[in-house]
């Protein structure tokens, strides 16, 4: 069981179970609370699923074939569950979109570690910014998501401290 700080948004008020989660540091575990898609749409809480009693991140997501289905990502930074359509063979190139608009989540640019993974923007205000932003990778199975806030890569600042 985890017993470090939980950071959530202020109104939250929640406490960690049993995960697979990675906390950033020692002490510390993020979650996600909020993340908009490119309409301004809050695509935190669309659905029913949880993880460890938070609200799950949905996003529509689109294989090569055609095939498409909702996919509830866990909020818990460094956590890889998800739920949902995740019948996707590992390193399909999925096309990653809002589930309220069905607009393409904008793309963010190249995932610099010769995968080919293209990051794309889930934004963490309703601001829409790019400073703002959880970059998710659109190659199934890739998991190089980060968390970028006032233009500081989060998790990168994480492992290193």
């Amino acid at each position: 069981m985890h017993n470090e700080p939980v950071v959530t948004s202020p109104h939250a008020e929640r406490s960690p179970a049993e995960s697979r989660s990675e906390p950033v540091s020692d002490s510390v575990t993020l979650v996600v609370t909020q993340a908009f898609g490119p309409g301004g749409d809050n695509l935190v809480g669309l659905s029913e699923a949880r993880f460890n009693g938070h609200p799950a991140i949905t996003v529509l997501v689109r294989t090569p074939e055609g095939r498409e289905g909702l996919v509830h990502l866990s909020p818990i930074h460094g956590d890889t569950r998800r739920q949902g359509f995740t019948d996707i063979a590992p390193g399909t190139r999925c096309t990653l979109l809002c589930p309220v608009t069905r607009r393409p989540l904008e793309k963010l640019g190249a995932v610099n570690d010769g995968s080919g993974a293209i990051h794309h923007a889930l934004y963490l205000t309703p601001r829409l910014s790019r400073g703002h932003a959880i970059a998710l990778s659109d190659i199934w199975g890739h998991f190089s998501s980060r968390l970028v806030d006032d233009e500081a890569v989060i998790s990168y600042w994480a492992q290193e401290h």
